[in-house]
C-alpha cells in the first residue's frame, strides 16, 4: 500500500510540473538560457586558451591555469596536476612549481607531499579564458582605482 502511495504522489507532482510549463510561458517567465526548456541549445566552444599568462586582478589571487584541464583526473586518490607541478617534477616538465604553502599542513608543519587541504587544485584555480562575464561584474583591480 505504501509503495502505491509513493507512485501516486510522484504522478501527481509530475502532472503539476508538466502543467506549470504552459502557465509559465503565458505569464512571460523568461528562461536564463535564452530559449524554452524544450528547445535544444547548442553550446559554443570555449574561447581559445591564451599562451601568455593573465595578470592577477588582486593580491593573493590564485594563479589561473593557462591550459585545458577538462581531461585531468583529480580525485581523492589521484591528482594529475602534480605530474608536472609537484616540486619533484616541475623542473623536468618546465612547469611552475606549487607554492610552498601547498606543502604545509593545518598546523604549519612542512610536508614532503601536497597537503590534503590543497589537494583539489580546481577548488581555487580555474582555467583562464578571455570570455564575457556570465553576470554583470563591477570589480575593478585595486591597481586601477
Amino acid at each position: 500500500m505504501q509503495r502505491q502511495s509513493i507512485w501516486v504522489v510522484a504522478a501527481v507532482v509530475g502532472l503539476l510540473l508538466a502543467g506549470s510549463y504552459p502557465l509559465a510561458q503565458e505569464l512571460g517567465v523568461a528562461s536564463l538560457r535564452g530559449a524554452q526548456v524544450d528547445v535544444p541549445v547548442g553550446i559554443e566552444d570555449l574561447a581559445a586558451q591564451h599562451k601568455r599568462r593573465f595578470n592577477r586582478a588582486y593580491r593573493m589571487q590564485p594563479p589561473l591555469i593557462p591550459h585545458g584541464i577538462d581531461q585531468y583526473q583529480i580525485d581523492a586518490a589521484n591528482n594529475q596536476c602534480l605530474g608536472c607541478h609537484d616540486w619533484s617534477n616541475a623542473g623536468d616538465q618546465d612547469a611552475p612549481t606549487l607554492s610552498m604553502t601547498h606543502y604545509l599542513d593545518r598546523d604549519g608543519r612542512q610536508l614532503d607531499e601536497v597537503a590534503g587541504t590543497r589537494w583539489f587544485c580546481n577548488q581555487c584555480h580555474v582555467t583562464q579564458a578571455d570570455v564575457e562575464p556570465l553576470v554583470e561584474n563591477t570589480f575593478v583591480p585595486s591597481s586601477q582605482r
